[in-house]
């Protein structure tokens, strides 16, 4: 089980990645999908152009630390926990702030991540699971 979480976090991280170059504008996840466009935190305040580059950035760094966590869990690093647990919350965060404030279209902006993202947090303080001692 260890393992399969491993490649869970990894592909939650690779998801991740598809949100930087959503943010860039690189290609759309769905057809017309404005994502992060109009988010109720900070589009009004510096603008979407602004919005894209910061969530990009952001979310670079979401992948890498879910890619590294999934690994540093296949290979029974203890220190794989902090790290996907950081970029779990952290991802709930920016999500919950680049939401349009809507609830339409919820699937287009991050709902799916942010259910996993939970049920990563409650497997790891929850359930203690999983554990690399095993």
């Amino acid at each position: 089980m260890r393992f399969a979480f491993g490649a869970f976090l990894v592909a939650h991280g690779l998801v991740h990645g598809l949100y930087v170059a959503q943010s860039l504008r690189v290609f759309e996840l769905q057809p017309g999908m404005t994502w992060p466009d109009s988010g109720w935190a900070f589009s009004r305040l510096i603008g979407d152009p602004a919005v894209r580059l910061i969530a990009a950035a952001l979310f670079a760094l979401l992948a890498a630390a879910f890619i590294v966590s999934g690994i540093a869990l296949a290979f029974r690093q203890v220190w794989w926990q902090p790290v996907g647990l950081a970029a779990a919350a952290v991802s709930t965060v920016a999500l919950f702030l680049l939401w349009d404030g809507r609830l339409q279209a919820l699937d287009t902006q991050g709902a799916y991540a942010i259910l996993i993202n939970a049920g990563i947090l409650l497997a790891v303080l929850g359930f203690h699971w999983p554990d690399v001692a095993r």
